[in-house]
């Protein structure tokens, strides 16, 4: 599985830690920055991870800022993202089963590097059921 994984500098110690946690499980990783604590503006990167999620270059993307909702809201302007900010590994779950999300986005200050890489591992690993979700997301979709 190709993963994409974005930070500004709120999020950049968690990305680090997530992106050698799943190196280390074998995903296949394109870190598209930042590379440092110095600040940076989330929309660049939310806008880096979405184009890489919607051109179909990575099955999922992955984005940290602070809070989730900077990232979050930017990452939701690329057409065809479904990014889904999930504070706990159940809330992943939904966001894979019911709304098809495509990327995940976490919040680097308000969760810890357990929980996060819970809630990772739960997203990645959770399937969309389709079903009468199905025409939920086509709905979203169609919204311009």
């Amino acid at each position: 599985m190709k993963i994409a994984i974005a930070s500004d500098h709120a999020g950049y110690e968690m990305k680090e830690q997530i992106k050698n946690y799943l190196l280390e499980k074998k995903f296949d990783i394109i870190d598209l920055g930042t590379n440092s604590n110095a600040s940076v503006d989330y929309p660049d990167y939310a806008k880096k991870l979405g184009e890489k999620v919607t051109k179909g270059e990575v099955d999922f993307g992955i984005g940290i800022c602070g809070t989730g909702i900077g990232m979050s809201i930017a990452v939701n302007k690329v057409k065809g993202v479904r990014g889904a900010l999930c504070l706990y590994p159940s809330m992943a779950e939904y966001a894979r089963k019911h709304n098809d999300a495509n990327v995940l986005v976490l919040a680097g200050r308000l969760m810890g590097i357990d929980l996060a890489i819970w809630t990772v591992v739960k997203f990645l690993s959770t399937d969309f059921e389709a079903g009468r979700h199905k025409r939920r997301v086509d709905k979203i979709d169609e919204i311009s």
